[in-house]
């Protein structure tokens, strides 16, 4: 079953009926900025697809190549690349071998492993999953029961998304306007929306950039808690290459503590070195890389860890799929016992 849940999913999940059939994935994702092609490191080089083009949303990568956390792990490389185009979702380049760790999301790996893909979320960057309703202050949507009666501009590839929320604080759907919506905020300046789906890391940005007072309610807030930036790999990779992953996921998590801790440098990584074909404003990346900062850090993940999730959220996921039509059970999508050894072995990569 191919789902499009967001602006991802909607890319992405045409190259998941591929996954049965071992179709490869293809497009030139490019290389990392910092890493050397060659080098003794004893794990060799591997590939790691983002899940979408480079941009801030990928700082913490940026910090553990640029500073040598993936060297020092042991890797001689680690090629990012890029994600967002059609054919090259993470779960097919899992499959095809075209990539050996995938940032992804439930949404769509839950997919693919319901097809048979032998796939396994290990960690997630984003304890909160950035899609949100956002709309003005003067006007505010403050929570589901507040968008009854309003017009709301949903893009196609979010509808199952968006159903879900409906359902999950039901909400009946004729008791709210959808409005065709291509990402164009002025649709709201204008009047022409109360409010529009989106991701909570850019839209209320961009608005306050052009003057305006964004509000905005995230799904993960209304009834719809979903993880994202999801670490996926193989089955076999946990099997045969435990101490290879556990590795990688200590020099993720370093870099991403530096990530969390230094937002302007984090758009500095992402505007002039690793994304820097992709015209990117350094003050929007920075107020951006704020942004997300509050989906990567909660009270949780400061007490376990960045990356883990906690068995309860977990169990939210699982019924926030299930009111997206993806009936699966915790044990088959999520492995989370890898980021424990890692945080047992060196408890110090903990949040201070």
């Amino acid at each position: 079953m191919a789902i499009s849940l967001d602006r991802r999913a909607f890319l992405r999940t045409t190259g998941l009926a591929g996954l049965a059939f071992g179709l490869a994935a293809c497009g030139d994702g490019g290389t990392s900025a910092g890493s050397s092609s060659s080098g003794g490191g004893g794990l060799g080089s591997v590939k790691l697809q983002l899940s979408w083009k480079k941009n801030v949303e990928f700082a913490g990568e940026y910090f553990a190549d640029t500073k040598g956390y993936f060297k020092a792990a042991g890797f001689s490389q680690v090629e990012l690349l890029s994600g967002g185009g059609s054919g090259t979702s993470v779960e097919s380049g899992l499959a095809t071998g075209r990539c050996w760790a995938g940032l992804s999301a439930p949404t769509i790996t839950a997919p693919a492993v319901l097809q048979g893909a032998p796939l396994k979320i290990v960690g997630a960057t984003f304890q909160k999953n950035p899609f949100a309703i956002i709309s003005l202050k003067k006007s505010p949507i403050e929570s589901a029961k507040d968008l009854a009666g309003k017009k709301i501009g949903v893009q196609d590839s979010n509808e199952l998304v968006w159903n879900a929320l409906l359902k999950a604080n039901d909400l009946d759907p004729s008791s709210v306007t959808r409005v065709p919506f291509q990402s164009d905020p002025s649709m709201l300046t204008s009047g022409q929306l109360d409010g529009y789906v989106g991701f909570v890391t850019s839209g209320p940005v961009r608005l306050r950039m052009q003057g305006h007072d964004p509000a905005y309610l995230l799904f993960a807030d209304a009834g719809l808690p979903l993880v994202a930036e999801t670490f996926t790999v193989t089955q076999e990779t946990i099997d045969k290459e435990r101490d290879k992953l556990k590795a990688f996921l200590a020099a993720e998590i370093k870099g991403w503590k530096d990530a969390v801790a230094d937002p302007a440098k984090s758009a500095e990584l992402a505007a002039t070195v690793y994304g820097k074909d992709q015209n990117l404003d350094v003050k929007e990346q920075t107020e951006e890389a704020k942004m997300q900062n509050e989906l990567v850090v909660t009270p949780d993940v400061k007490a376990n860890g960045l990356f883990t999730i906690t068995p309860e959220l977990i169990e939210q996921n699982i019924a926030s799929l299930a009111k997206a039509g993806l009936a699966i059970k915790a044990e088959q999508l999520f492995d989370l016992t890898i980021l424990d050894e890692v945080y047992k072995a060196d408890p110090s990569l903990k949040l201070s």
